[in-house]
């Protein structure tokens, strides 16, 4: 039987499992046996062989991280930009998604507004904007406008709403989505105003609504804390808007024709 500096290749196996356990490498201990048959056919240099190993290791701890990261935002459903059907929405240009892909303007604490009819993609958008970012390392939050406010009043309540405020103020990237899809009463409009002004400048907002910035004194009764919270949202950001043709609308119907 072939030894390795006096120990059988069996033992050796062994000892690398062990130290894989005890150093937790995981993706090292499960990879070793194929990365070292490959590396012996491919004639690799020692040198080459650890460096395999490592990135190994390497990679798929940023794989899990990233996981970890789509779990943590709470998104409820998963949507990724790459399935975003561009022909189907004229209105949204391909570029400008992909630039906002690269994740800059989360780094900059921007703001990022979608307005749009129901069915032209603003969730959709919002989720795999949410998600690039949460792929490139940032800390992401999901959650419904109506959500949102309903917990701020139960933590004011409670008397945690510090806690709250600044637990929402931690990650990299708040994403509300429905916003305008309902009216919210005073108390909630006022706190969820908090937490924007917590944010301004300083960490991202993307929110998805259905209505245009005129119209969103239907949700925000105050005039002049809707026209706060509006400017809180544009200042120095990226408005997109999705149009008003449904394209769940049209799938429906191209469906239909189909059968037909």
């Amino acid at each position: 039987m072939t030894r390795a500096r006096g120990i059988t290749e069996q033992a050796a196996d062994a000892a690398v499992d062990t130290a894989c356990r005890m150093l937790r490498l995981p993706t090292i201990r499960a990879q070793f046996n194929e990365l070292a048959d490959r590396a012996e056919r491919d004639q690799l240099t020692y040198r080459g062989f650890l460096a395999e190993l490592f990135m190994a290791e390497c990679e798929e701890r940023d794989r899990r991280r990233a996981d970890r990261r789509i779990r943590a935002a709470n998104f409820p459903r998963s949507k990724w930009l790459s399935d975003f059907d561009y022909d189907a929405n004229s209105s949204v240009q391909a570029a400008v998604i992909n630039t906002l892909a690269t994740c800059e303007w989360v780094k900059k604490g921007a703001p990022l507004c979608l307005i749009g009819d129901s069915g032209t993609g603003k969730s959709h958008l919002l989720i795999g904007l949410g998600s690039a970012a949460a792929m490139a390392g940032h800390r992401v939050r999901y959650v419904l406008a109506s959500k949102l406010a309903n917990e701020l009043v139960e933590a004011a309540d409670d008397r945690q709403l510090t806690k709250t405020i600044a637990r929402y103020g931690r990650v990299d990237l708040l994403c509300i989505d429905e916003l305008g899809y309902m009216e919210l009463d005073r108390r909630g409009a006022e706190l969820l105003f908090q937490v924007l002004t917590e944010r301004e400048e300083k960490s991202s907002v993307a929110i998805a609504s259905n209505e245009s910035f005129s119209g969103w004194t239907k949700t925000f009764t105050d005039p002049r804390l809707c026209a706060a919270i509006v400017d809180r949202l544009t200042f120095g950001g990226n408005i997109i808007e999705t149009g008003t043709q449904s394209y769940r609308l049209a799938h429906t119907r191209a469906q239909q024709d189909k059968q037909a």
